[in-house]
């Protein structure tokens, strides 16, 4: 749901309705629960890796593609967003963390801004390293704002510019296997690094 947010009290209300937003979405993708919270089964076999030109934090063309072949776990964040954004990239770092040397050789992370128009490679960098989340494997990207829908669409999800300039979203994030194909569905508020992790190593095999 939406990323602003101020206060104790306006947080837990926006995370309530994520919750109940990502519920929805879940239902409507045919989604099963799963053993952990905030995990599921993805019953919808899409394409989470299409063919879409993109660029990374330091300024490289990454065709979506082109990723595949190894499992990649992708979420969708922005730099200005002060609620439950920094919560997922802190939520990935701690996966980054115990994935190791396996993260960059055998399995990869994607944090797509839904911001394209203010998140240029230079801001994706910088806070990437405020986050201590700049590390080999793990790509911020941005693109065109038609090239991010794209991307989006893949998903069915939909971003919304706010009158304050704060962009509506979802907080879901995914895991996707070696083709490119949802395996996972993830609530970014409840699952724990670790189950993610473990359902990774899985994938790997």
């Amino acid at each position: 749901m939406s990323c602003k947010t101020s206060g104790r009290s306006r947080f837990a209300a926006h995370a309530s309705l994520c919750a109940l937003t990502i519920a929805l979405v879940l239902g409507l993708v045919a989604c099963q629960k799963d053993e952990g919270p905030g995990s599921y089964v993805a019953d919808s076999k899409i394409d989470g890796l299409p063919n879409v030109q993109l660029t990374d934090q330091n300024g490289q063309t990454v065709m979506l593609s082109s990723l595949k072949g190894r499992p990649v776990l992708i979420d969708f964040i922005y730099t200005n967003c002060k609620g439950p954004c920094p919560l997922l990239t802190a939520k990935f770092a701690m996966v980054a963390n115990l994935l190791r040397y396996e993260l960059g050789k055998q399995v990869l992370m994607v944090s797509l801004t839904v911001d394209p128009e203010h998140d240029q490679p230079a801001k994706l960098k910088d806070y990437a390293i405020a986050n201590r989340a700049q590390r080999d494997g793990w790509y911020f990207l941005t693109g065109s704002p038609a090239d991010v829908d794209k991307v989006l669409d893949a998903y069915k999800i939909k971003r919304l510019r706010e009158s304050d300039d704060s962009v509506t979203h979802m907080t879901s994030f995914f895991l996707l296997g070696p083709d490119g194909h949802e395996m996972r569905i993830y609530d970014g508020l409840q699952a724990k690094p670790t189950a993610v992790t473990a359902d990774i190593l899985r994938a790997v095999g």
